[in-house]
């Protein structure tokens, strides 16, 4: 005898998503690329889907829907990649090298050291220290190779 009646959650679309024209889920898809590429406003730790819609005039579901459709994400995930790139980028390069963690952390949008260790790990599957140590010993492998060549 089973003690559970567990039945599978059947996966439904929300009206608000069927109901998007392609047309506007493009213009829509355009101007968060804006928001996030160009304008680089995932850097701001408060900036939510709420903000956003207003910043565009638009409806805060339709960006969900839009982030969904695109991205097969949620909002919260769409802007913690964009923080995790940059900061990836940030560790590695060696103009930012004298940064500390919580330092790119804070630079990239994440509103405190934990949260964004725990986004990284996730993304990654390492800590942003072990990622700086993995990708620093490879470049000093790199510079040791330029000298050799250089040598010759």
């Amino acid at each position: 005898m089973t003690k559970y009646n567990i039945t599978e959650k059947k996966k439904k679309e929300a009206a608000y998503i069927t109901a998007l024209s392609t047309t506007l889920v493009e213009e829509i898809y355009e101007k968060i690329l804006l928001k996030f590429v160009v304008e680089k406003k995932y850097r701001d730790a408060t900036y939510t889907a709420a903000k956003m819609a207003e910043e565009i005039d638009c409806n805060a579901r339709y960006i969900s829907a839009v982030v969904h459709l695109r991205y097969r994400d949620n909002f919260s995930q769409l802007i913690n990649d964009f923080r995790i790139k940059e900061a990836m980028y940030m560790i590695t390069d060696k103009h930012f090298a004298d940064l500390k963690m919580e330092d790119i952390a804070l630079a990239t949008g994440f509103a405190n050291r934990q949260c964004f260790y725990s986004a990284f790990y996730r993304k990654s599957g390492m800590t942003p220290t072990e990622y700086r140590t993995l990708h620093s010993t490879g470049q000093k492998k790199k510079d040791e190779n330029q000298d050799d060549t250089n040598e010759e």
